[in-house]
């Protein structure tokens, strides 16, 4: 007999219009609603219930209350990120650890075979068996990148139903079916701040306090004083509140010596970074090869050449230097549509 199909469900529309999907072929396909611990109160409209979105589609949906986990390994990285003075990616880290992570595991033990989600990508299988990532059909909605550190095992058992439709199209069968969702459209920015600053949020988890220090330019003059470093990343404008002929830009956050580095615009551009803990999707390369590397969700690939360092880490040598490639965001490689990999910008890059 067919195992059944779990499928990620928060009441948005991407994800019951995935679930309907599922269902037109698969009769036991059941909802998983997750808890992280950091939705918003009642009154704010923080509790969707999980019977309210079995009855829009007609499906039993459990709750699965994962709140440990997503503190531990996607909040506390998040605040640690950023007192390192890197910036961080919690979607990077929540995909394969609490929904291809915790998740799953549950979804498994309630008897299914596969987890869906409504991602916009595409994953299937070549002929030696390995499984494959690719971008989904809407080249704006496309979030292959988040799910780029997913591992053989994960995509195995991922399901994307989305991945062949755009969103007008899903939105045209949601009003077809008169399917309304039980959240609002999408999620902005991140997902467990939902009022306030990220430097209050990081404020709040706890921790040594965050100290004021010193701004300097590139060349190193002092020209004023910052509140937390916390508060800045890469590239960042706003903020900084040195007046100048020209504005001046975060170009490196100093933790070592609690000291915010700012030059002009120029002063972003980085010809190379580094990068680690990478997941490889495709077969881990044994030689430099040329790529299409991202190192931000919403800028598109750009080609340089990567050289494997050891089996998880590489240098990325940009065609021509890219501004704000920053320390803590993730870098993707593709090879077209394709995912080969993914891992963390760690080195502040040379500038140039």
């Amino acid at each position: 007999m067919k195992r059944a199909t779990a499928v990620a469900v928060s009441g948005g529309v991407d994800s019951m219009i995935a679930a309907h999907l599922l269902k037109q072929d698969d009769p036991n396909v059941f909802g998983l609603h997750f808890l992280t611990g950091f939705e918003p109160p009642p009154a704010d409209g923080g509790t969707i219930s999980a019977k309210s979105i079995g009855d829009r589609l007609d499906m039993p949906v459990h709750v699965v209350d994962v709140s440990a986990d997503f503190k531990r390994c996607v909040v506390d990285y998040f605040s640690a990120a950023y007192r390192a003075g890197e910036t961080p990616n919690p979607c990077m880290v929540c995909n394969p650890s609490i929904k291809f992570g915790a998740l799953l595991r549950h979804a498994q033990g309630l008897g299914a075979e596969h987890l869906a989600t409504g991602h916009y990508a595409v994953v299937g299988r070549d002929a030696a068996g390995r499984y494959r990532l690719s971008k989904g059909a809407d080249a704006r909605k496309d979030q292959s990148y988040f799910l780029a550190r997913l591992t053989q095992a994960q995509l195995a058992r991922a399901c994307f139903p989305l991945g062949s439709l755009t969103k007008p199209e899903v939105r045209e069968i949601a009003v077809r079916l008169g399917l309304q969702p039980a959240v609002p459209d999408e999620s902005q920015d991140v997902c467990f701040i939902k009022s306030g600053s990220y430097a209050a949020f990081i404020a709040s988890m706890g921790g040594p306090p965050l100290e004021p220090g010193l701004i300097e330019t590139v060349g190193g003059e002092v020209i004023g004083r910052h509140k937390g470093l916390h508060a800045f990343t890469v590239g960042q404008r706003r903020g900084i509140d040195c007046p100048a002929a020209e504005p001046y830009y975060v170009v490196r956050v100093d933790t070592a010596r609690n000291r915010l580095v700012v030059g002009r615009k120029k002063d972003l551009l980085a010809a190379e970074c580094s990068v680690a803990r990478i997941s490889w999707i495709a077969p881990p390369p044994e030689a430099p090869f040329h790529a299409g590397v991202r190192v931000r969700y919403r800028t598109p690939e750009t080609p340089a050449t990567v050289t494997p360092l050891s089996a998880d880490s590489a240098r990325v040598r940009f065609d021509s230097p890219q501004a704000a490639v920053t320390p803590g965001q993730a870098a993707v490689f593709y090879d077209g549509d394709e995912v080969l990999g993914a891992g963390f910008i760690t080195r502040q890059p040379d500038t140039g």
